[in-house]
Parts: C-alpha cells; sequence; structure tokens
C-alpha cells in the first residue's frame, strides 16, 4: 500500500492557504485558485493582496478569448480593480464579447485598455453594447484592433446616451471618412467625451470635413488627435474653419500628413482668433520656409499656443528666423520643437539672438538638424544670460568636443537649465572632461544625455570622478559609447558615493561580466540608484550568466533599485533568465 499523502486546497486550513498564497504572483492567483471551489473563491475574496488590487497590468501574455473570459467571471464581483490592461493578448470578439458582459454589472472599473488584440467590427458592437448601460467605464482604448466604419459605428451609437466615457481610443482602426462621420454626428450631443484618437487611419480631408462640424457644436471636447490621416491642404481648411469659433479644443494633433504652407496659412489664421488652444503638433508634414512664416506672425499676438512642434518639416534657417524674430516679443510659449529641419549655425544663432531677451521659452528642441561648433557656441552664448529656459535638445549636431566645451563653460554660469541632450555629436573624452569640469559645481542640471558618442573609458572616467561630489544629478545616459569594463569600475567607484544620481544607461557598450561585476559591488552599498540600463532593443554589453549572477546576488542586498534591464541583447542563457527572474522580478 502506497505512504503518499495527498494534501488538497479544498481541505486545508484558511492560514495556511494564505500562506500559500503569499508566494504566489497576482496573476498565479487568479489562473490557478478562482472557481476551483466556492471554498477557494471565499478565501481568494477575502485575501488581503486581492481585496486591495486596484490596477492588473497583463499585456502580451497570450491570454486570448478564454484567458478574458476568467477575468470577465472575476469581474462580476470584484470590487476593488479599477484599471485593467489586456494589450497585445489576442483575445478577439469573443473575448470582447466576455469582457463587455461584465462591464454590464461591475461599478468599479474605470480604465480598460484593449488594444492589440484583433477585435473586430462584431467586438466593438459588444463593448458598445455595454457601454449603453455601464456607468463608471471613464477610458476604453480599441487601438490596433480592426473595427472599421461599421465598428466605429456601433460605438458612436453608445457615445449619444453614455454619460461617463472621458477617453476613447481609435488609432490605427482601419477607419475612413464614413466612420469619422458617424462619431462626428454622436459628438454634437455628447457632454463627456474630453479626448479622441483616431490617429493612423485614414480618414483623409473629407472626414476632416465631418470633424469640423463637432469642433463648432461640441462643448467638451479637448483633445484630438488626427495624426497619420492622409490629410493635406484641403483638411487643415476644414478644421481651421472650425477653430475660429471653438472655445473648448486645447490640444490638436496633425502629425505625419501631408500639410504644406497653404494648410500653415489656413493653420494661422485660424489661431488669430482661438483663444483656447495650447499645444499643436504639425511635424512631420511638408511645411517649408513659408509656412513658417505664417506660423510666425500669428506667434506674435497670439496669447494661448504654450507648446509648438514643427519637427520634421522644411523650414530651413530662414524659417528659422522668422519664428526667432516671433519669439523676441512672443510672452506664452514654453515649448518649441524644431529638430529635423535642415536648420544649421545660421539658424541656432537667430534662436540665440531670441533666447537673449525671450522669458518665457523653457524647453527648445533643434535636435537632428547640422548647427555644428558655430551653432553651438552662438547657444551657449545666450544660455550665460537666459533664466528660463530648463531642457534645451542638440542631439545628432556634429558639435564635437569644441562645442561641447562651449556650452561647458556656459554652464558654468547659468542656472536654470536642468537637462542637456548633446547624444550622438561626436564628443570624446575631451569633451566629456569639459562637461565633467561643470558637473564638479553646477547646482542645476539634473539630466545629461551623451548617448552615441565615442568618450570611451577615459571620458567615463572624468565624469565618474565629477559625480563623485555632484550633489544634484539624478540621470545620466551613457549608452553606445564604447565603455569596457575599466569605464565600469570609474562609474561603480563613484556610485559608492554619490547620493543623487537614479537613472543611469549603459546599454550598447562592453563592459561584459567583468564590469557588471564593478557595477554590482558598488550596488550592495549605494542607497540612491533606481533603475540602471545594460541592455535594451538597442544593443547590450556582452554580459554572460556570470556577470547576470554578479548583479543578481548584489540585488538581494539593495532594496533600492526597481529596475534592472540586463537581458536584453547580453549572452545571458534562457535557463538562467527564467531563474533569476523568479528569484527577483526586478531583473528584466
Amino acid at each position: 500500500m502506497s505512504n503518499k499523502i495527498t494534501i488538497s486546497l479544498h481541505t486545508l486550513p484558511v492560514e495556511l492557504v494564505y500562506r500559500i498564497l503569499d508566494k504566489l504572483d497576482v496573476l498565479d492567483i487568479f489562473w490557478s485558485l478562482r472557481n476551483v471551489c466556492t471554498h477557494i473563491n471565499t478565501i481568494v475574496d477575502t485575501y488581503h493582496p486581492y481585496q486591495m488590487l486596484t490596477t492588473l497590468d497583463l499585456h502580451h501574455n497570450q491570454i486570448g478569448a478564454a484567458g478574458a473570459q476568467h477575468l470577465a467571471d472575476v469581474l462580476q464581483n470584484n470590487a476593488t480593480l479599477i484599471t485593467l490592461s489586456l494589450s497585445s493578448n489576442s483575445i478577439g470578439d469573443t473575448g470582447a464579447q466576455h469582457l463587455a458582459a461584465a462591464l454590464r454589472n461591475n461599478t468599479k472599473l474605470i480604465t480598460l485598455d484593449l488594444h492589440y488584440n484583433q477585435i473586430g467590427a462584431t467586438g466593438a458592437q459588444h463593448l458598445a453594447d455595454a457601454l449603453r448601460n455601464n456607468t463608471t467605464l471613464m477610458t476604453l482604448s480599441l487601438s490596433y484592433n480592426s473595427i472599421e466604419d461599421h465598428g466605429t459605428q456601433h460605438l458612436a451609437d453608445t457615445l449619444r446616451n453614455n454619460t461617463t466615457l472621458t477617453r476613447l481610443s481609435l488609432s490605427n482602426d482601419s477607419i475612413g471618412a464614413a466612420g469619422v462621420q458617424h462619431l462626428a454626428d454622436a459628438l454634437r450631443n455628447n457632454s463627456t467625451l474630453t479626448t479622441l484618437n483616431v490617429q493612423s487611419n485614414q480618414i483623409g480631408d473629407a472626414g476632416t470635413q465631418h470633424l469640423t462640424d463637432i469642433l463648432r457644436n461640441n462643448k467638451t471636447l479637448t483633445t484630438l488627435n488626427l495624426s497619420d490621416n492622409l490629410i493635406a491642404d484641403a483638411g487643415a481648411q476644414h478644421l481651421a474653419d472650425a477653430l475660429r469659433n471653438n472655445t473648448t479644443l486645447t490640444t490638436l494633433s496633425l502629425s505625419n500628413n501631408s500639410i504644406g504652407d497653404a494648410g500653415a496659412q489656413y493653420l494661422a489664421d485660424a489661431l488669430r482668433n482661438n483663444s483656447t488652444l495650447t499645444t499643436l503638433n504639425v511635424e512631420w508634414n511638408k511645411i517649408g520656409i513659408g509656412g513658417a512664416e505664417y506660423l510666425a506672425d500669428v506667434l506674435r499676438n497670439n496669447t494661448t499656443l504654450t507648446t509648438l512642434n514643427i519637427q520634421w518639416n522644411q523650414i530651413e534657417d530662414d524659417g528659422v528666423q522668422h519664428l526667432a524674430d516671433a519669439l523676441q516679443n512672443n510672452t506664452i510659449l514654453t515649448t518649441l520643437t524644431l529638430s529635423n529641419n535642415s536648420i544649421g549655425d545660421a539658424g541656432a544663432q537667430h534662436l540665440a539672438d531670441a533666447l537673449r531677451n525671450n522669458t518665457t521659452l523653457t524647453t527648445l528642441n533643434v535636435g537632428w538638424n547640422k548647427i555644428g561648433i558655430a551653432g553651438a557656441q552662438h547657444l551657449a552664448d545666450a544660455l550665460r544670460n537666459n533664466t528660463t529656459l530648463t531642457i534645451l535638445s542638440l542631439l545628432n549636431n556634429s558639435i564635437g568636443d569644441a562645442g561641447a566645451q562651449h556650452l561647458a563653460d556656459a554652464l558654468r554660469n547659468n542656472t536654470t537649465l536642468i537637462t542637456l541632450d548633446l547624444g550622438g555629436n561626436q564628443i570624446g573624452a575631451t569633451g566629456a572632461q569639459h562637461l565633467a569640469d561643470v558637473l564638479r559645481n553646477n547646482k542645476t542640471l539634473t539630466r545629461l544625455s551623451l548617448s552615441h558618442n565615442p568618450i570611451g573609458d577615459d571620458g567615463t572616467q572624468h565624469l565618474a570622478d565629477a559625480l563623485r561630489n555632484n550633489t544634484t544629478h539624478t540621470t545620466i545616459d551613457l549608452h553606445l559609447n564604447q565603455i569596457g569594463a575599466t569605464g565600469a569600475q570609474h562609474l561603480a567607484d563613484a556610485l559608492r558615493n554619490n547620493k543623487t544620481l537614479t537613472r543611469l544607461s549603459l546599454s550598447n557598450n562592453q563592459i561584459g561580466d567583468a564590469g557588471a561585476q564593478y557595477l554590482a559591488d558598488a550596488l550592495r552599498n549605494n542607497i540612491t540608484l533606481t533603475t540602471l540600463i545594460l541592455g535594451n532593443v538597442f544593443g547590450g554589453n556582452l554580459i554572460g550568466d556570470t556577470g547576470a549572477q554578479y548583479l543578481a546576488d548584489a540585488l538581494r542586498n539593495n532594496s533600492t533599485l526597481k529596475n534592472l534591464l540586463v537581458f536584453f541583447n547580453n549572452n545571458i542563457s534562457s535557463t538562467v533568465q527564467k531563474q533569476l527572474k523568479r528569484e527577483d522580478n526586478r531583473m528584466k
């Protein structure tokens, strides 16, 4: 006779089951224990962590329609969950139907994310039917599905009477002009929806005409995203006509369309009278010097626009001059994005001249241009006296060591800049030394990116020496910098004493297992670093199983680090990855 004893959760005392639950992830509890029997359901329902669960993120978990049904069963009675993300799970129309059934009775869920789930028009109909009675859901994302015009009609019909949904995302859903017309008809009477995202569809100029009708009469919509929708100058004209009278829209995104100078003129003319729009995004269009001039003219008198994104157009130095002239007098704009616009050192000089007098601009992005050393010097000269700019991006501008020196010299006196992005600028060890010298005394700069620069181990040593005593810097990005084990050792030595750095990115270097060991030793004593990136989609660090184990051992004593990204693009075996993930979910 066998002496084997079989233990069943059905008969275990509640206290012992609690101890078992303490060793399980929330997902394990859901899948393993729910609906086993009434006894187990009672225990799970009264288990404290389960009672307190308000947010559940199950994205990219191969859940499918069957898994969605299990979750729907839970949602029928759950009284705490307010946010549920099921993105990238292939739940399909059937899974959407299960969730819709739960939404009819659930009175707590506020946010539901179902993007990337192979949901079609039928699934959209199920969800729309549920929303007719649901009085709590405020945010719904169905982006990257295939609901098309027919599915959009179902949702639009619901919006006529629904009084709780405030945010709806339908980007990349194969919606055309007809689908947008359904939404427009519904929004004439809807008084709660504030954000509508229909990015990456095919609404075209005809669709924008339908939206124009919304903007004329709707009094609640504040954010509208029409990016990547085949909109040209005619569509821009339709929107501009509506903006003249609209009194609620604050954010309009028209990026990645085909709007040229004429379309820019229509929008600019509308902004002369509009008194509510604060953010306009027209990046990735066909706006040239003329369009920049139209926008600049309106900036001279406009009193509401705070953010203008005109990157990835063709405004060049002359277009920048128009905008810079407007900045001399504008007292409202705080963020200007001009990256990838064929701007040279002359354009940088125009901007520098404006920064000397402008007292409101806080963020300037001129990345991916060609300002060079001379342009860097112009901007550096402006930084000596400017007292408002806090974020400056000069990413990929070929400024080199000399340009870095100009900026470093300016930062000795500047007391406002907190973020500086100098990635991809051919800065070597010498340029890194200039910047390091500044970090020793500068008390305001908190974030520095030197990514994609050949600073090497020597440049890293200069920065590490500065970080030993710096008391303000919180973030440094050194990915793709030809840093080896020696450079990692320098940084590790600095981390032992540094009390402010919270984020360090070293991905796409060559620190290897030896470098990982140096950093691991430092992590045993460091009490401030919360994020360490040693590998991501862009590249790793030649770290193998041994290096990963060093880092895992260090985490046993470190309670501050929250995210250690090391598994991407390194040489760590799948077996070791699984083992270390089980031991500590901070390793990713």
